[in-house]
């Protein structure tokens, strides 16, 4: 169809551009809702996995050279590998669905974590380990009250990485069927169906910017708590006064 040159089509800042967004957005407000729900429900289930086994494979390394060589490039292999074609994979083992996309995302997940944790503990004074063997610490009391807590801000960062992964790999897991907003963004993309494409994907993306800002705070917190000198954001700032009122 040759399109009616007196007609002007809508542009970015006019009603008529975001009429449409706006309009599929409010009548379908409910399922987006859900959708939105299932799709922080599964990410936070994927971190909750991926969490301690990436910590564990960091300590671990953090103490064996030659054991961090194998797990960083192991990791490193696994997310350079297309998320199609690691679904793929699993299907035939994990079925379709959910199982499948969550055990694809926990190997996404590994290497920003286990690399973070790594360095974070790496890094840590040598003096003040020092200080915990005189002190009579053993190597998991020293772990647990200086190490960790001293690495923890550094691998807040790889967590943040890591989530900002997730979510947006999860919307490609709809290609097998899990739940979430990518469901939205396939359908809409096999319907030709503009609204339904932006609106789920701008929801994602405002979940990973979400997720991002709230692991920026405890990052923020954790490393106030260090006594490190940073400018933190008015939401630390007001966190931090509400926790010295209560104290």
């Amino acid at each position: 169809m040759i399109p009616d040159p007196t007609v002007a089509a809508p542009v970015v800042g006019d009603p008529l551009f975001v009429g449409p967004f706006v309009d599929y957005a409010v009548n379908n407000a409910g399922r987006l809702l859900r959708l939105t729900y299932e799709h922080v429900l599964l990410t936070l289930i994927t971190l909750a996995i991926a969490l301690p086994i990436a910590i564990g494979f960091g300590v671990l390394s953090s103490y064996y050279d030659r054991v961090a060589t194998v797990v960083l490039w192991v990791a490193s292999i696994l997310l350079t590998l297309p998320a199609i074609a690691l679904f793929g994979m699993l299907v035939p083992v994990l079925g379709i669905g959910n199982p499948p996309t969550i055990a694809a995302l926990v190997a996404y997940a590994q290497l920003p974590i286990i690399r973070n944790t790594y360095v974070g503990l790496t890094e840590v004074d040598a003096a003040a380990i020092e200080s915990g063997t005189g002190l009579g610490m053993t190597r998991f009391e020293r772990l647990r009250r200086i190490r960790l807590p001293v690495a923890l801000p550094v691998v807040m960062t790889g967590i943040r990485n890591a989530v900002v992964i997730l979510v947006g790999l999860l919307a490609i897991g709809a290609f097998i069927g899990a739940g979430g907003l990518g469901g939205r963004i396939f359908y809409g993309i096999s319907q030709t169906d503009t609204p339904m494409i932006v609106v789920a994907t701008v929801l994602v993306s405002l979940l990973a910017l979400a997720f991002d800002y709230a692991f920026g705070v405890i990052e923020e917190g954790l490393r106030l708590r260090n006594g490190e000198e940073i400018d933190p954001t008015i939401v630390t700032r007001t966190l931090t006064a509400v926790r010295t009122r209560l104290s």
